[in-house]
């Protein structure tokens, strides 16, 4: 990794993502043992241009959200073995921890900042409804398979989506652990 004076831009680690094999185990354990929740859940989330390494995939997964305090906690089932870091890190490693994420209203200068740190982008595309400003990039450090670093642009439908995933965590009293993301997008 080159040397890069200063401060990492990026702001706070504002998400953990999980790689699973089975959401509904997952979703079990992460609202009925650690009591987080609740999550909303998507059958197949919708991605827009995803490339991985440069080249365009058509992977499909399955992908639920929930805030525990300060960090959201995102679980991801990748439903197909279409090439993605996703499905990379399931075969290496199986389940757990895969990237860590910043969001940002400035994406163009915080990922020039991750490729001025020595990051490899591995995989990106736009989430959400696909509009222009719900881009993401995973990056990859030399040596380091794990955690990645997802910068992901929070603005749009997107950023409400996630502050209704925060708000709906606020006194949640158990009830509903798993819900429709639908609902939050209407």
């Amino acid at each position: 990794m080159h040397e890069h004076g200063g401060a990492w831009q990026g702001g706070a680690i504002r998400q953990n993502g999980f790689v699973v094999r089975d959401l509904d185990a997952a979703l079990h354990y992460w609202t009925r043992t650690l009591g987080v929740g609740p999550f909303f859940r998507i059958i197949e989330q919708p991605l827009v241009g995803f490339e991985y390494r440069g080249e365009p995939s058509a992977m499909r997964m399955s992908v639920a959200l929930a805030q525990s305090g300060g960090i959201q906690i995102e679980l991801i089932e990748q439903l197909d073995d279409s090439p993605s870091a996703f499905r990379d890190f399931a075969r290496a490693t199986g389940e757990g921890l895969q990237h860590v994420a910043y969001w940002t209203d400035r994406f163009d200068e915080i990922t020039a900042e991750a490729e001025l740190r020595g990051m490899v982008k591995v995989q990106g595309g736009r989430s959400g409804s696909g509009g222009p400003n719900e881009r993401f990039a995973y990056y990859e450090a030399a040596g380091r398979q794990a955690p990645m670093v997802e910068i992901s642009e929070t603005l749009g439908r997107k950023a409400q989506l996630f502050a209704a995933v925060a708000d709906a965590s606020a006194g949640w009293n158990g009830r509903e652990p798993v819900r429709d993301m639908a609902e939050l997008l209407s």
